[in-house]
């Protein structure tokens, strides 16, 4: 969890949030989240001396709850040797500067909101995105621990009748799922997500959106465990999320594609609005193209 974040900066970039000062600590500590500012000096033990000054007002907080934020390069570079989670920042004077290390970099950090610096520090620890919540649904991100309840899941052969199986080898699945975390979501910033019981926190399904190679459209996917089908989830779980695509995504459409003979899953679509446009072909098996506007 976020408990603190750090700014470690340059003489102009203290400045610069000096001016912010009020706006950041409002975001920040009204959330429960500590701020904390230092200036980098100019000789060589500056960022030494900047994770020495920082951590003597952090000693409450393990480094896994801190986030750093800097705009100067060697300062990023020795943060990350020690294993900190951190961030770069950029302003009027160091636009030109490559910050090749940093998985991420800000700028108007004045206007970040609390969401987003803690699916910043999310991401670097490793820690799934909490996308959404129902009346009776959970949605995250999925993690490699979810892939146990997915084989339990899609045991279940009507599950995988209209859709494609997990690898045979739990190994290959948990090393695709680490894959799709880092290379799916850490770049979409969506994908498939766990599906969970608010009460319970049991798996009980998967539904999110995704990228189909040759289509312009997100794609909306969904599957319930077959013990809690029929009482309304994948309902619930997909109307939330096409929400979510129209409000935090901003997209304007969604596509499905169903089998005709995919009675259950047509007739949810098009309870949620989708409407047949076409009949596609992938791999051999025809398909209905659906589309729902979000407009």
């Amino acid at each position: 969890m976020l408990k603190c974040v750090v700014f470690v900066v340059t003489e102009y970039g203290f400045r610069y949030l000096e001016k912010h000062r009020k706006s950041i600590d409002e975001t920040l500590n009204d959330g429960g989240v500590k701020t904390l500012f230092f200036r980098c000096k100019k000789d060589d033990t500056y960022a030494d001396a900047a994770l020495r000054d920082s951590t003597q007002d952090r000693e409450r907080y393990l480094m896994e709850e801190v986030l750093y934020i800097t705009d100067k390069v060697e300062v990023l570079k020795y943060l990350l040797k020690q294993g900190c989670y951190v961030i770069a920042l950029y302003h009027d004077k160091n636009r030109d500067v490559s910050f090749a290390d940093a998985l991420y970099a800000v700028d108007n950090v004045e206007e970040l909101t609390l969401r987003a610096y803690d699916e910043v520090y999310r991401r670097l620890a490793g820690i799934p995105w909490d996308i959404l919540e129902t009346q009776r649904l959970k949605i995250r991100e999925s993690t490699v621990a979810d892939v146990t309840d997915f084989y339990r899941i899609y045991q279940e052969p009507s599950i995988t009748y209209y859709m494609e199986d997990l690898f045979q080898d739990p190994d290959e699945e948990n090393a695709y799922m680490e894959s799709y975390i880092r290379q799916i979501y850490g770049f979409y910033g969506f994908g498939m997500w766990t599906v969970l019981l608010k009460d319970t926190g049991q798996v009980i399904g998967r539904a999110g959106l995704s990228i189909r190679e040759g289509y312009d459209l997100p794609e909306l996917g969904f599957v319930i465990d077959v013990s809690h089908q029929g009482r309304g989830y994948a309902l619930e779980s997909c109307s939330a999320i096409l929400t979510y695509a129209k409000e935090e995504l901003c997209f304007e459409q969604v596509q499905a594609l169903v089998q005709e003979e995919n009675k259950a899953s047509l007739k949810l679509l098009r309870k949620l609005g989708f409407r047949h446009e076409k009949n596609v072909v992938e791999r051999g098996q025809e398909y209905l193209f659906l589309i729902k506007s979000l407009q």
